[in-house]
């Protein structure tokens, strides 16, 4: 059975990744900052130290880079590379600043892009710099500290010393999608794993 280290779980499991981890072919581990959520490690993306080297298949990483500061990104990919097996990979998903930024052209800074399951309005406001809802509870994890276009991403991830790359936006849905392998991947292979990796359940 092979490992996935769920990065920045918050109270999600497994059954909330995505379809290709939500299988009895993987095992989570689960990795937070924040004890409340009861992650099986609790550390940082730039800090995960309790995770030893080369010891995981996998990382799922959803929405979390964005709560970095920009200069901390390569510091907490290099901690992707360091746990990941020589053939490991890591899938990312973040806020794509481009389709957030054209309705905020549009002067709708603080109207609703979209609503959560819950039917919670969500904003561009949100998207840019944190929802502002478990902010004003207290919850400040939640603040975002830099973003992302397609572009950018792909190439920090291939900065950071990924070797294959492949990204996805979803304009509709104002978030960018990433699988990055540690070792060289074909095009096919790649696209391989976006098919299966990408999306929710």
């Amino acid at each position: 059975m092979k490992t996935f280290l769920h990065v920045g779980c918050g109270a999600q499991r497994k059954n909330n990744t995505t379809r290709g981890f939500n299988t009895d072919e993987w095992t989570e581990l689960r990795l937070d900052i924040d004890e409340s959520v009861q992650p099986d490690i609790v550390g940082t993306m730039t800090d995960m130290s309790r995770v030893p080297d080369s010891s995981v298949d996998a990382i799922f990483s959803s929405h979390n880079i964005e709560h970095l500061y920009a200069h901390e990104v390569p510091l907490a990919l290099s901690e992707f590379l360091r746990v990941l097996k020589p053939d490991g990979f890591a899938v990312i998903t973040c806020p794509d600043l481009q389709s957030v930024c054209s309705l905020v052209a549009q002067g709708k800074l603080v109207e609703p892009a979209y609503h959560t399951g819950q039917g919670i309005p969500i904003s561009p406001i949100d998207i840019l710099y944190g929802w502002r809802l478990p902010m004003a509870q207290g919850n400040l994890y939640m603040a975002h500290r830099c973003g992302f276009t397609e572009d950018v991403l792909r190439g920090t991830l291939l900065n950071s010393g990924f070797v294959s790359v492949g990204t996805l936006g979803r304009p509709d849905h104002f978030d960018l999608w990433a699988v990055a392998s540690k070792s060289t991947l074909t095009e096919d292979g790649i696209k391989h794993l976006g098919a299966k990796y990408f999306f929710s359940p």
